[in-house]
């Protein structure tokens, strides 16, 4: 694991134009914490083949080294996708926001803030693939106590089953970097009620990062009146470069597909 030998760009944010008749519906794909932009280009290729404009922005303190991550205060995170959305709700007719992991919360906050504005009406869907909303247990109590003890921990990335498959992310976990995704986390629960787009979510039965508590709590407590759930048999936490991706791939765009038939 690491963010050594990745395909040329993939580390980096990545946009791509749309054509035809997709070009004016927009897609934002938001990797996890400790990712990287390359655990999202596949599904971002799908939807640009099939004619959407898509983006996948590099979250700040991710794609570089893990010592970064350490130095990031977590508002960068939503402040990032909400630059990356601008353009999009300016020239598109309606926008999407796609969240694997930590991106799952970093879409739910932004769609939260989203809700309460005028351009909030473009947000017209949001999918999550395995996504974070709380830490739970008593170890995150003694974050702070960790983070003076040591900068670094032992990864949690590569949770993907289909071997020799790489996320390109850090082969750290850096410990301040966790207390403010804590806060990050925290600060975006309290905001689940006030996300009013269509939801799907796909969680994977086998998630070796994540426990099911994560899905749990975000089907009860956003506000979405339309939200739907899909279980992934064959692949880990990485979903979207697991054996499942082609069901993530091809359910999404039916997703988008039926959202944007019935407006």
């Amino acid at each position: 694991m690491g963010t050594e030998g990745a395909p040329a760009g993939w580390l980096e944010d990545y946009q791509a134009e749309g054509s035809g008749r997709n070009k004016k519906t927009g897609i934002v794909f938001v990797h996890g914490f400790t990712g990287s932009p390359a655990s999202m280009r596949p599904w971002a290729h799908h939807f640009h083949e099939l004619g959407y404009t898509v983006r996948v922005p590099q979250i700040p303190g991710h794609g570089t080294n893990w010592q970064d991550l350490n130095r990031t205060p977590w508002h960068e995170w939503p402040a990032k996708v909400e630059r990356e959305l601008a353009p999009l709700i300016a020239l598109c007719d309606r926008v999407f926001i796609f969240g694997l992991s930590m991106g799952g919360a970093n879409t739910l906050h932004v769609a939260a803030k989203l809700a309460g504005k005028a351009t909030g009406e473009k947000l017209a869907g949001i999918v999550l693939v395995n996504p974070m909303i709380h830490i739970p247990g008593i170890r995150i109590k003694f974050g702070p106590l960790i983070a003076k003890i040591t900068k670094g921990l032992p990864s949690v990335g590569d949770d993907i089953k289909k071997p020799g498959v790489n996320e390109y992310g850090y082969d750290v976990l850096p410990t301040k970097g966790v207390l403010e995704l804590n806060k990050f986390l925290k600060a975006t629960r309290s905001m689940l009620g006030q996300v009013k787009a269509p939801l799907q979510l796909f969680h994977s039965v086998e998630d070796h990062v994540l426990p099911v508590s994560n899905t749990e709590i975000i089907l009860n407590e956003i506000g979405s009146s339309e939200k739907t759930r899909i279980e992934l048999t064959n692949s880990y936490h990485v979903a979207t470069l697991d054996y499942d991706a082609p069901i993530i791939f091809s359910n999404s765009q039916l997703f988008v597909e039926k959202i944007v038939g019935d407006r």
